[in-house]
């Protein structure tokens, strides 16, 4: 066996990032990869503009001149300048992309480094705090989206694992469904909490249970709620939203659709309903018509005790109408990157990475697998304009809005086709298939890793700036 073959085993057989980062290094060097990531050119970015932007921010660092420090960042400084977030970037090497991209993301986050520790005359600390408020919001962050998929949704997990082992977690959270749970118990736990709970054996997924032929008969649905919510409870503390983001400073966002045709979908988090309680929420965003009966949501009153919230509607399964509700997160937290984790099962098959492939059998593969997709959410559409069928109305408005939604993010990541198993998704997973499936999270993640720390590094560093300011100057976060 050649050294290539061995370590594309190897590669294949990992069990950590560090082993397959250094792998996937090795190969890249057999492949003459390194050299691709030292040489600037390439046609896919604006390297020359790169290039003289890490010389001038270089100089202007050096020469402490924080007037046009300032000037440059507030009129330059965006996630994408010169595309070099372009996916292509990506795709070459196994893990990393060109130097100069790593070299220009070092000189701007030194740049805010210096600038946010420097005691500067003409910025005091009020001033200086406003301009990287500014410049933060300006620039925008990420978040990362976590997809219904049912028992698929301990996938998720293993993302967050590798995701906050290498300190690049977005602090913006967003569950539909079942990964409105994983969100919900990522949500609610500190970063000390998570080290614990993130492991296999204390996660708690035993959510099918059946009810009865009688209760099934009158209508309550398939499976037993009570059976779910006694596995959110054992994972999520009875906190609301806006407990949960004082206790963590995390983002939480769970998105629920309403049984009533009425209604509007609603996206849930500290500022849209900071009194409702998470446990509930996350109960109704996993509300799968048809097998689970719609859920009632409940608050905290003034007096802290539990009540009905909003008691003449009931709510469903968030992925109805929002598996990924990109713009209602963009609109509330400025975010404009997203980083989804998918496992619903009806979209799996549909990924085929980050980039369109060109060509004829691309177009044919397309053609076959898209194609039906797009006539079907056509007719959908068409149906719900043209007719109002009694008892089908809300059954065909449902499933357009289930075929018409875009279930990708900028950076997608999603499980091996081959660990698709109708059977299983609607099942209670044994402790080595929850296991078994964690770790398909986790391998999943490697590959996007160094990408996702790139396009969210310069957030992250006006994140931590503030934070530093704010215990320095005794500033209440915000």
């Amino acid at each position: 066996m050649s050294i290539h073959s061995k370590l594309e085993r190897t590669l294949a057989q990992a069990t950590s990032y560090q082993e397959w980062q250094e792998t996937a290094k090795q190969l890249d060097k057999l492949d003459g990869k390194d050299r691709w990531r030292e040489e600037p050119q390439s046609a896919d970015y604006d390297y020359r503009l790169l290039a003289s932007r890490v010389r001038m921010f270089r100089r202007l660092r050096r020469k402490k001149d924080f007037e046009q420090l300032i000037f440059r960042l507030r009129e330059e400084l965006h996630g994408n300048i010169g595309n070099m977030a372009n996916p292509v970037l990506y795709q070459q090497a196994r893990t990393g992309t060109k130097k100069l991209i790593t070299d220009y993301l070092d000189e701007v986050t030194a740049c805010l480094n210096l600038f946010s520790a420097s005691e500067i005359k003409d910025f005091p600390p009020i001033r200086k705090r406003r301009f990287l408020k500014r410049s933060a919001r300006s620039f925008g962050r990420s978040a990362l989206l976590l997809s219904g998929g049912a028992s698929l949704g301990l996938f998720h997990l293993g993302v967050i694992q590798e995701l906050q082992a290498e300190g690049i977690l977005p602090r913006v959270i967003t569950g539909s469904s079942a990964g409105s749970i994983i969100a919900g118990i990522l949500a609610t736990h500190t970063d000390e909490e998570l080290e614990a709970l993130l492991e296999p054996g204390y996660v708690e997924f035993e959510w099918s249970k059946m009810f009865g032929f009688v209760d099934i008969i009158k209508g309550k649905g398939v499976l037993d709620p009570k059976q779910l919510l006694k596995s959110i409870n054992h994972t999520i503390p009875n906190l609301t939203f806006l407990e949960a983001y004082k206790h963590t400073g995390r983002i939480l966002n769970i998105s629920v659709s309403p049984a009533d045709s009425h209604q509007f979908p609603r996206l849930l988090n500290y500022l849209t309903a900071p009194n409702v309680l998470i446990r509930r929420a996350a109960l109704a965003s996993s509300a799968i018509p048809g097998l689970f009966p719609p859920v009632q949501l409940r608050a905290k009153n003034f007096s802290g005790k539990s009540v009905v919230y909003m008691p003449q509607h009931r709510w469903i399964d968030g992925s109805v109408h929002e598996d990924i509700p990109k713009e209602r997160v963009n609109r509330l937290h400025n975010v404009n990157h997203y980083i989804v984790s998918q496992t619903n099962p009806h979209v799996i098959p549909f990924m085929n990475g980050d980039i369109e492939e060109t060509g004829l059998i691309p177009f044919i593969q397309d053609v076959v697998l898209k194609a039906p997709v797009v006539q079907i959410e056509h007719f959908l559409e068409m149906v719900h304009q043209h007719f109002e069928i009694p008892g089908l109305s809300s059954v065909i408005k449902k499933a357009h809005a289930l075929v018409s939604q875009n279930y990708s993010g900028d950076i997608t990541i999603y499980p091996d086709h081959q660990l698709i198993r109708v059977s299983k998704i609607l099942a209670n997973l044994t402790p080595d298939q929850a296991t078994k499936m964690m770790h398909e999270g986790r391998r999943s993640t490697w590959p996007k890793i160094e990408r996702i720390r790139n396009t969210t590094r310069i957030s992250r560093t006006f994140d931590a700036c503030l934070k530093r300011m704010s215990e320095k100057y005794r500033y209440v976060p915000k």
